[in-house]
């Protein structure tokens, strides 16, 4: 736990245990024992739904940026501490009795969403670190397929001025960097076509651009083994990245790959491979970017609708408490 949360967390601790005090004393002195509809049990009440819709009113604070209404940072981690404090007020409001049907469901809502909700805060704290260590060339998530379009090119391109055309369809060098947003692009290996994209030029690095060094091209006979290797496996992979099981989708199981062609393609070739080699690393960390994307961002598919049904189902409860 960070400086910035331990005034928070203090602060939730400090409710919580003067809570549970008060609670005690209340039990021990309710002849019926604690009930949701005695004075104290309707403030708990109160108090915990009231934070609930504290926690709430934080998406809607996120969609009106412009309202100054405290500091951003603040409303997260009072969405953090005050929706966890939520559960146990809660708690203490029923006498840690669920009572009907209405109430079950809220109770099971409650404690799945504050459960989704601790989890997202935990993801929320590992994922950047390993995003950062991980995905050293991590680019805007949205341009992420056009990137991975951009590299399979390059792929192209560079076993062509190896081995000759391939026979494979081509976009237009200018259609590819207008669709990737590219400002700058990296040079290639001495015998390849000068065009390197590198995936974390995307998001506004600058390079200087080499003048196109000669082409040279293999025999048949010596470029057999990378034409086979590319268009059997390297190309499909550059396609597909995210399919599991592939030799190059794992780093260790690639390299082992790349320096067997090594000894099979004449020296010439070899920085060629290593930009190939590059691409692959580069294709592999666009796959790690967005399963660690979809980990950071894919449990709000739970923890948001559960809470607006929370909201909406703990209005029309407190409703029909104080009517009836």
């Amino acid at each position: 736990m960070d400086q910035t949360q331990r005034g928070w967390a203090l602060a939730a601790l400090a409710i919580l245990v003067s809570s549970a005090v008060v609670y005690v004393f209340y039990d021990l002195d309710a002849p019926q024992g604690p009930r949701g509809g005695s004075m104290i049990g309707l403030t708990f009440g109160a108090v915990g739904f009231a934070f609930m819709i504290f926690s709430a009113l934080l998406g809607a604070r996120k969609r009106v940026p412009t309202w100054r209404v405290g500091r951003a940072q603040a409303w997260m981690r009072g969405h953090l501490w005050l929706g966890l404090l939520a559960l146990p007020l809660i708690l203490f409001h029923g006498g840690f009795h669920f009572g009907g049907t209405l109430t079950r469901v809220l109770m099971w809502l409650l404690m799945i969403t504050v459960l989704s909700g601790v989890f997202g805060a935990g993801l929320q704290h590992y994922i950047p670190p390993v995003m950062t260590s991980d995905v050293r060339l991590e680019t805007i998530y949205d341009e992420i397929g056009r990137v991975r379009t951009l590299l399979r090119e390059e792929a192209d391109r560079a076993v062509e001025s190896l081995c000759g055309s391939l026979g494979l369809h081509k976009t237009s060098d200018q259609e590819g960097r207008r669709a990737g947003g590219f400002t700058a692009l990296r040079t290639m290996a001495a015998s390849a076509v000068p065009l390197r994209t590198s995936a974390a030029v995307s998001a506004g690095a600058s390079a200087a651009v080499a003048a196109a060094p000669e082409i040279i091209l293999l025999s048949a006979e010596e470029s057999a083994p990378l034409r086979r290797f590319y268009l059997d496996e390297m190309r499909s992979f550059l396609e597909r990245s995210k399919q599991r099981g592939q030799r190059l989708g794992d780093a260790a199981k690639a390299s082992s790959v790349f320096t067997g062609l090594r000894t099979l393609l004449p020296a010439a070739a070899h920085a060629t491979l290593a930009d190939l080699e590059d691409i692959c690393d580069e294709a592999r960390q666009l796959t790690r970017q967005e399963r660690l994307h979809h980990w950071l961002h894919g449990w709000l598919l739970l923890h948001i609708p559960l809470s607006l049904a929370l909201i909406l189902l703990g209005a029309i409860h407190a409703v029909m408490a104080l009517r009836y």
